[in-house]
């Protein structure tokens, strides 16, 4: 059977084929009944439009891509990504925008963005893939950043993770705790902090601003650094290392909730838990964050906003209307119940 085509519409519907393309495309431009006397022909006929060519004719897609460095197996598995989603996907419903996971293509981010038939890019994260932006921008295609450093030329959003971070860190020194191990993300720096980009190096500055408040230092013995995959179960890693190690701090501080999440439940495998046996803080206040037991004490950063300023931006910056500029959002430390003062495990 011969495949349908807008010929075969027109002629059913009594127009010319530009009159069809534009009932499917660009339906504005035609009366209402118009426009509905057409695509009752097409569903009469079956006729079903070739998503490829329509964008090509078109030069729209009605898709914005979310660019990301890790797979998509990972991509889902952090309830950050899908609380971020949320916010994204709110601004997609409401104007008619599709949105496409771009994760790389067997471990090639180039092809990844190459191949992506999308109208513009949310770029989460890539800090370390330079050279992605800049085909990003060789395609000349719209994009916005999140969770990056600012690029000169393009739009970014980011929270204010330092002043989180330290906020976090005061909040642990100010209840005396001076054997402290901070939860880090997992960098590919091994640990070398002072090479730290983005979102994790602005943590990391916090930290070390209020520890140097009370004269004190990330030096590998008091105040020390572990790298943990952004998972669960990198959370619980770590927490297995320093008990086998027996080098347990009276206090966590992690740089995002899941690792915190995963360290609280390796610690109940083993008959401890917080804010008994030690005190513990987070980074993102993530929902499961208030339902722990106790609910964690965190830094509250507004995913579900930043979602949706992003999308925003990234819809106005296609449509040419969006200002070049980095846009900060504000965060807070939000006290619940992971916390105690030093003189607490002294007693016990």
């Amino acid at each position: 059977m011969a495949r349908l085509t807008i010929s075969d519409i027109a002629k059913g519907a009594g127009v010319s084929k530009t009159t069809v393309s534009f009932a499917f495309n660009t339906p504005e431009r035609l009366p209402a009944e118009t426009v509905q006397r057409i695509l009752k022909v097409a569903e009469e006929l079956g006729y079903v439009p070739n998503p490829i060519a329509r964008s090509m004719t078109s030069n729209h897609t009605g898709n914005i891509g979310l660019l990301f460095p890790q797979p998509v197996q990972t991509i889902l598995n952090n309830p950050y990504t899908l609380e971020l989603l949320q916010g994204i996907g709110q601004v997609c419903d409401a104007h008619g925008l599709n949105i496409v996971l771009v994760s790389p293509r067997l471990g090639n981010m180039r092809q990844a963005v190459s191949a992506a038939v999308v109208d513009g890019f949310l770029t989460i994260g890539l800090e370390h893939y330079k050279s992605t932006i800049r085909l990003l921008e060789q395609r000349e295609i719209p994009y916005v950043m999140v969770d990056s450093d600012p690029h000169p030329g393009a739009i970014c959003v980011n929270v204010d993770d330092q002043t989180g971070a330290y906020e976090a860190m005061r909040h642990v020194l100010q209840q005396g705790h001076r054997e402290i191990v901070i939860l880090g993300i997992e960098s590919g720096k091994h640990g070398r902090f002072e090479e730290y980009v983005g979102t994790i190096r602005n943590r990391m500055q916090g930290y070390q601003r209020a520890l140097a408040e009370f004269g004190l230092a990330v030096d590998g013995q008091h105040v020390r650094l572990i790298e943990c995959p952004c998972t669960a179960g990198g959370g619980a890693l770590a927490f297995e290392h320093l008990l086998r190690d027996q080098q347990m701090p009276t206090a966590f501080v992690a740089m995002a909730d899941i690792l915190a999440v995963g360290l609280l439940e390796a610690a109940v495998r083993h008959g401890l838990s917080a804010p008994k046996h030690f005190s513990i803080v987070g980074f993102d206040d993530l929902p499961i964050a208030r339902w722990l037991q106790p609910p964690l004490t965190t830094v509250v950063q507004p995913i579900h906003e930043k979602g949706q300023l992003a999308a925003e931006l990234l819809r106005h910056h296609m449509a040419g209307e969006a200002p070049i500029q980095e846009h900060v959002l504000p965060t807070r430390l939000i006290e619940r119940r992971s916390v105690n003062p030093i003189s607490h495990y002294q007693d016990i």
